[in-house]
């Protein structure tokens, strides 16, 4: 069993053919599935989709990307997570590459989501880009580590990882690490120990090789599973069975009774 830890099967790309996408989902053996939130505008679209399927669940947050959305307070994101399909907030962090210009509130909004986290007992699913130092010191400002999470997509090197690492967070590597000139990614997935591992899609977003620009899905999570298990020189199944206990550990509230 492989677990997709990172999509948006909500975006109007995948949900308009989600029959089809679960459907292949099981072919592909990926049993579980999280759907993202990126603004509290569409989360009941989300809510929908993980009260209908026992194997997809949500999470809470508003990513640090949107600007014109309405701004979460501390106590609406953690009632927000009593939700029982909500297993985790974010996704949340910073990205400077978009507002390199005032990124002051994309902090704020950060602590904030790191505090409901902490107060909710829920892990984190932390962005970065362009905004290392500043992501790990704020983790490391507001304790994190007491609920830890996912560094979603990583994309940083070995030494970022290390960092994360320390802070209780999982390295969650994406269809990225298939790319050819993925070498610093490449180099993290070899290293990483294999119990703080988890493996993603991001889809729509990112395919792996050999869908590469084409619409991803979670049921590519396999390719990203493969592409590991080369790295390592161990087999696909140690990947998976490793990445999918991993996730269980992380959010025993996901633990479903979904066979394949």
């Amino acid at each position: 069993m492989l677990v997709d830890s990172h999509c948006h099967i909500d975006f109007p790309e995948l949900a308009e053919n989600l029959p089809q996408l679960l459907d292949l989902m099981q072919k592909n053996k990926v049993g579980c599935a999280v759907c993202i939130g990126v603004n509290l505008e569409d989360l009941p679209r989300i809510l929908l989709l993980a009260e209908a399927h026992p194997n997809i669940f949500a999470s809470v947050g508003v990513h640090p990307e949107a600007a014109d959305v309405r701004e979460p307070t501390l106590a609406e994101l953690v009632n927000l997570a009593r939700h029982p399909k909500i297993i985790a907030i974010g996704e949340t962090g910073l990205d400077y590459y978009w507002h390199k210009d005032a990124p002051e509130w994309q902090r704020e909004r950060f602590r904030t989501h790191i505090r409901a986290a902490i107060e909710a007992g829920k892990p984190l699913v932390i962005h970065n880009r362009e905004a290392t130092s500043d992501t790990l010191r704020l983790l490391s400002e507001e304790e994190a580590g007491q609920v830890g999470g996912i560094m979603h997509c990583f994309t940083e090197n070995w030494d970022v990882a290390k960092a994360a690492l320390a802070l209780g967070f999982h390295i969650s590597l994406s269809g990225i690490v298939t790319f050819r000139n993925a070498l610093v990614i490449k180099d993290v997935a070899r290293r990483v120990p294999l119990d703080r591992l988890l493996i993603e899609t991001d889809s729509p977003y990112l395919a792996p090789m050999p869908y590469r620009g084409k619409t991803n899905q979670p049921a590519y999570v396999m390719y990203v599973a493969e592409e590991i298990a080369r790295l390592r020189n161990i087999s696909f199944e140690e990947v998976a069975r490793a990445t999918t206990d991993n996730f269980f550990r992380l959010f025993p509230q996901a633990r479903t009774r979904v066979y394949l």
